[in-house]
């Protein structure tokens, strides 16, 4: 997949630390980046794809504040807009809402657009928040290397719970929850989470039932919200699947 001439990467802000310090919540995307970092490796699952599963977080936390309208075009694929008035307060979910008020712009030249951007200042948020951590380390007794921990907030503990009440013992998901376990399912890493959450049919079932935006009554939320979020995740795994195809 390839990016459109007339859509250039949104450019990183040049006050970095103004993204990495956020007042409200954890946004979606930070549970997201949380989730995929694999604290026994201190590395982040789905690297090479990452920036794709990031940017669908991003969209899908627009949907779900109501800030994102979607239409569906003749050739069966999906545009994205920013509602006006709605503008989010999160500086790293700001910059894509105002990306997108210029006009509808398909999610499939949005995602490599706001994407390759986004780890960094995601990261810098874990890592203010106390969820993660860096730690410098000697290799070969010569060369000073960091790695990435996990800190001591206990939050992940908390997301890989929630994930795993709805996947393996079918509980009713919050909306947040539900975006947040299909778009785990979409980024293909959920197979990397055995055991934590074992990797079998039924798993797998329920995890599609959520990419589709079946998320039960206990999920609040308009349908046309689940279904633009639906709409999201399967073009994260388009685009996952087209790389994964490439590599």
């Amino acid at each position: 997949m390839s990016r459109q001439p007339d859509e250039p990467p949104v450019e990183a802000r040049a006050d970095s630390a103004s993204e990495a310090h956020s007042s409200g919540p954890p946004t979606l995307p930070e549970d997201l980046l949380l989730l995929l970092f694999r604290p026994e490796q201190g590395v982040i699952a789905g690297e090479t794809t990452l920036f794709y599963a990031l940017a669908g977080a991003v969209l899908a936390d627009l949907a779900l504040q109501g800030a994102l309208a979607a239409q569906r075009t003749r050739a069966a694929s999906v545009d994205v807009q920013a509602v006006q008035g709605k503008a989010p307060s999160d500086e790293i979910l700001l910059d894509a809402w105002k990306y997108l008020s210029d006009g509808p712009r398909g999610v499939q030249t949005v995602l490599p657009a706001i994407g390759p951007t986004l780890r960094q200042p995601v990261l810098d948020r874990l890592l203010a928040r106390g969820d993660m951590r860096k730690e410098k380390r000697t290799v070969l007794t010569f060369f000073n290397t960091t790695v990435l921990r996990e800190g001591h907030s206990g939050r992940r503990a908390g997301l890989v719970k929630d994930v795993r009440d709805v996947l393996v013992d079918g509980k009713e998901p919050t909306a947040h929850t539900a975006a947040l376990a299909a778009l785990i399912w979409g980024s293909g890493t959920l197979h990397q989470f055995d055991p934590e959450i074992p990797w079998n049919p039924s798993v797998i079932d329920r995890a599609r039932r959520l990419e589709e935006g079946n998320w039960g009554a206990g999920a609040t939320g308009e349908a046309v919200t689940r279904t633009m979020t639906a709409a999201i995740v399967n073009n994260v795994i388009s685009a996952t699947a087209s790389v994964s195809a490439r590599q």
